[in-house]
């Protein structure tokens, strides 16, 4: 008699073995059907774009952003991912068995022999600076078994997407410079869930390059993110140059030359349009502030004190004054130079507003107090003003859950508000009817469940925090990424204004050589769930990880080869095997 515990393990064996080989388009399309015919690729492709002949130009760089620009860098991208950053995926395959995979040299090759990109609509100015849902990112992808592929979306952007699923189809030979697909005939049609899919990174606690920001766009353009939030300034440093005052770079960076010059914050956001990400700036505040006071210490107040918990989340601490006419001076001068520089590549701007402490208005002369009722209406009308400023300069507003929902703060109707503290405050919020980004950090925080950052004495202070977990452990890995439903528990209406989500990298302990480990392949994961959903279209049911596992195991492979240093999902036994070999039966 055959147990219970042998009829599902055969069952997950057989379930497994269906699934290989993997075709990793990532993330997972809406509907998509592979055949097993191999077609080669060589750079004697024919590929037009609306009827014109688009020639493929290696390391094209737009210095525009219209729609032919982005769709001929798009191209020229996606081929040389193909030609130049492929991999021959032996790691993917069974031991042994890459030659199964592998088509045959020997034999007459099939070839691609065009590409034809149909874009439907023109594009407007809310495709390269869109708000969230403003731009139709769909697309259809087809390869015929006689070698026409036609690459059909409704903007620039859509284009995009669908050429990152077409680089995705092809692999290298192992035997010499040869491309090729195994799965024609293929039709994809493809559309996001979610409008919003972001990461949020921290050059304010880490210093990084634009190199290291830029490479984090091409990362996530090959995983069809759309969103990169900068958080730009803290109390720890202040990197951004603003031109009509040098004084705030030069003395508040941590190094005069670790800074962002004008022409460097232009060339990050033409970078991320250009691959249909929009890059938007958070300048945090009141509170997260501090290193204002290294040049204007008038407008500070709690800059350093200690012990900091007292004044703040993490030293050095610093919040602006809340009633002092030079603080609305210096932003009205600050949004003056900076917001008009910013607001051709983005549609938000982001005001902060997380974790003020009430304690610092103690140390405030003009107001002496950490009483709520005192510093509520102060609060109101400060971010009133800024709000005010920033929709001045055609952009929408961004705050942190705290201004809302801690302060009471009224905002309009058009602000976003972002969630860090969990499902309660999206719950709360859309049910309130604010529209929401959700950066729950249960599930999202990509700096969690590394250890402390702080360091401490020995005594109570070593014996309190041992074993040295950070405030939010444990770390979130992938799988527990994917699992989150930003909308899990929210009735219809309330989900309708949650725009998406961002992963999070606070930069305490991330700097440029772990930036990439910290990020991939976690984010790619967290782009699957926003972009796909966990429901199968297919069967109805959640994605099991013996199905997603390979693919992002192969998604994976695919950064590393185009220049993203990702951690490893599994070892090579593993992406090797059938993937019930390193899955728990029960």
């Amino acid at each position: 008699m055959i147990s219970p515990f042998t009829q599902l393990f055969s069952v997950v064996l057989l379930v497994a073995s269906l699934l290989l080989p993997v075709s990793a388009i990532w993330p997972a399309p809406n509907s998509y059907t592979a055949g097993t015919s191999a077609l080669f690729l060589n750079q004697n492709i024919l590929v037009t774009y609306n009827g014109r002949f688009m020639q493929y130009n290696p390391g094209y760089i737009p210095w525009n952003s219209d729609s032919t620009q982005i769709v001929t860098g798009g191209v020229s991208r996606a081929l040389s991912a193909i030609f130049q950053d492929n991999f021959v995926p032996w790691m993917l395959k069974g031991r042994r068995q890459l030659s199964e995979f592998e088509p045959s040299l020997q034999k007459g090759q099939k070839w691609l022999k065009t590409l034809q990109i149909v874009q439907t609509s023109k594009d407007t100015t809310a495709t390269f600076k869109p708000l969230a849902g403003e731009v139709d990112e769909s697309y259809n992808l087809t390869i015929s078994a006689g070698g026409d592929a036609k690459l059909t979306a409704v903007s620039s952007t859509g284009v995009l997407r669908g050429l990152e699923s077409f680089v995705q189809l092809f692999y290298k030979h192992s035997a010499g410079p040869f491309h090729y697909t195994p799965y024609a005939p293929v039709a994809i049609q493809d559309s996001p869930k979610f409008a919003h899919r972001g990461i949020l990174i921290d050059v304010a606690r880490s210093w990084f390059e634009v190199s290291d920001i830029t490479r984090t766009i091409d990362g996530m353009a090959m995983n069809k993110l759309n969103v990169l939030h900068v958080h730009v300034t803290d109390s720890q440093s202040w990197p951004l140059e603003i031109p009509s005052m040098p004084e705030v770079a030069r003395k508040g960076a941590y190094r005069p030359d670790l800074t962002y010059s004008p022409h460097e914050i232009d060339y990050i956001q033409r970078y991320g349009v250009n691959r249909g990400v929009s890059v938007y700036f958070e300048i945090d505040m009141p509170g997260h502030i501090g290193s204002v006071a290294e040049s204007h210490p008038e407008l500070i107040v709690a800059y350093n004190e200690q012990p900091y918990w007292w004044w703040c989340a993490e030293p050095p601490c610093g919040a602006f004054k809340l009633n002092d006419s030079r603080v609305d001076d210096f932003l009205g001068k600050l949004f003056d130079d900076l917001l008009p520089r910013v607001a051709p590549y983005s549609a938000y701007f982001h005001t902060g507003g997380d974790e003020l402490n009430a304690n610092d208005s103690m140390l405030d002369e003009g107001i002496r107090s950490n009483e709520s009722t005192v510093l509520q209406p102060l609060l109101q009308k400060f971010i009133d003003t800024q709000h005010a400023r920033v929709r001045k300069a055609g952009l929408t507003p961004i705050t942190w859950e705290e201004i809302p929902i801690d302060w009471n703060v009224t905002v309009g109707k058009d602000v976003v508000v972002q969630a860090w503290l969990g499902d309660e405050s999206v719950s709360t919020l859309t049910g309130k009817g604010h529209k929401v980004i959700d950066s729950n950090y249960n599930f999202y925080y990509l700096d969690c469940g590394r250890g402390q950052w702080i360091t401490q004495d020995n005594g109570a202070a070593y014996d309190a925090f041992y074993p040295f977990g950070d405030w939010c452990d444990p770390f979130k890995n992938w799988r527990l990424i994917y699992s989150h439903d930003p909308v899990h528990n929210l009735t219809a209406e309330q989900a309708k204004l949650v725009l998406g989500g961002e992963v999070a990298v606070w930069a305490e302990t991330i700097d440029p050589m772990n930036l990439d480990t910290i990020i991939w392949p976690r984010a790619g994961a967290a782009a699957e769930a926003w972009w796909s959903g966990r429901i199968d279209p297919a069967t109805g049911e959640n994605r099991t990880m013996l199905e997603i596992t390979p693919r992002l195991a192969e998604v994976r492979e695919r950064l590393v080869a185009r220049g993203i240093r990702s951690s490893p999902v599994q070892m090579p036994f593993c992406t090797q095997a059938n993937p019930a070999d390193c899955s728990y039966p029960l």
